[in-house]
């Protein structure tokens, strides 16, 4: 029987690189498994349908939520954003660690429904460096891009929720520094209980012989 993996949630400021840290992710290690979230905002340039995400009307996503459809779901500048339920149980259950990209919202609250998910939240080394970042992509308008700093100082009021925060100063040492994460927290007391549990056991035997 195969081991349960890692779920894994990866959130950061937007134009923090996180999509691009996942990219390199699953290109570099082969054990990791991207849940693609649901939306309702519009694609952006080159975005696929059941690649990037799966774009639908606000009326299918109310629906899902009403199916109980959705690990987590949130609302972000005025479009929906959730997590797909069946996919992600599947390939915990095959022993791949699943990586969710979302927004703080829905971080906390696949925390609370699982404990024993792993919160990695991704920061540029500073401020300006987001502003430059956003303005580089160029994919959205100023008003946009002002609505993004302004959410990201919200979200910098709850970032101490997340087990481990990262500096995306260099694209690979952060791919490399989040994947040592996933495999340190692989040994935490919380995802071993099996084994602390054949151990007590064991133990508990000698010690009865030895009464």
């Amino acid at each position: 029987m195969s081991k349960k993996g890692i779920l894994m949630v990866i959130s950061g400021f937007s134009g923090s690189g996180k999509g691009t840290i996942v990219r390199n992710m699953m290109e570099k290690y082969d054990n990791y498994a991207l849940s693609i979230s649901m939306t309702t905002r519009e694609p952006r340039q080159g975005e696929r349908d059941g690649i990037e995400y799966f774009f639908v009307t606000k009326e299918k996503f109310e629906q899902t939520i009403e199916e109980d459809g959705l690990i987590e779901y949130a609302n972000y500048c005025g479009n929906y954003y959730g997590t797909p339920r069946a996919y992600v149980e599947e390939q915990l259950n095959a022993g791949r660690d699943v990586i969710l990209e979302i927004e703080i919202q829905g971080a906390l609250k696949v925390k609370k429904r699982f404990p024993e998910s792993l919160l990695v939240f991704v920061t540029p080394p500073n401020a300006k460096e987001l502003k430059k970042r956003l303005i580089g992509r160029g994919t959205e308008t100023p008003e946009v891009i002002e609505q993004r700093l302004s959410r990201a100082y919200e979200e910098s009021e709850g970032v101490e929720a997340y087990d481990y925060i990262v500096v995306n100063d260099d694209l690979m040492t952060c791919v490399e520094e989040i994947h040592f994460l996933v495999e340190a927290a692989r040994r935490a007391p919380l995802r071993r209980e099996a084994l602390i549990q054949q151990i007590r056991k064991e133990l508990k035997e000698f010690a009865k012989g030895a009464e």
